[in-house]
């Protein structure tokens, strides 16, 4: 390399302005994309409509699992293996889909 060479100081080192250089422009770069980036996107997981379906599938889950295990419950009590299972669990999918409808009924502004 030459003495005239830019990327060089005439020390032998790198050329401070280029440092310089480079550090404006990493905060250049960093206040447009700051300045630029969408205004909801740190809160990009909020609102109703999230919450209603939160609320669906917590139902849809749920409700018929805790149906099971109260007929479960039942049937180890009475010892009526099947029987208070299979219509706590059947009871538990209509009250699960009732919910659903019922959420769906709100408005999710």
């Amino acid at each position: 390399m030459n003495a005239s060479d830019p990327e060089e100081a005439p020390g032998g080192g790198e050329d401070p302005r280029l440092a310089s250089l480079g550090d404006r422009l990493k905060a250049a770069h960093h206040s447009e994309a700051e300045r630029t980036a969408p205004a909801g996107a740190n809160a990009a997981f909020t609102g109703k409509g999230v919450s209603q379906g939160n609320r669906v599938l917590s139902a849809l889950i749920g409700v018929p699992i805790g149906s099971f295990a109260v007929g479960l419950a039942i049937d180890w009590f009475f010892g009526t293996r099947p029987v208070a299972m299979l219509a706590m669990l059947f009871l538990g999918i209509i009250s699960a889909f009732v919910q659903i409808w019922r959420i769906s009924q709100e408005r999710a502004e």
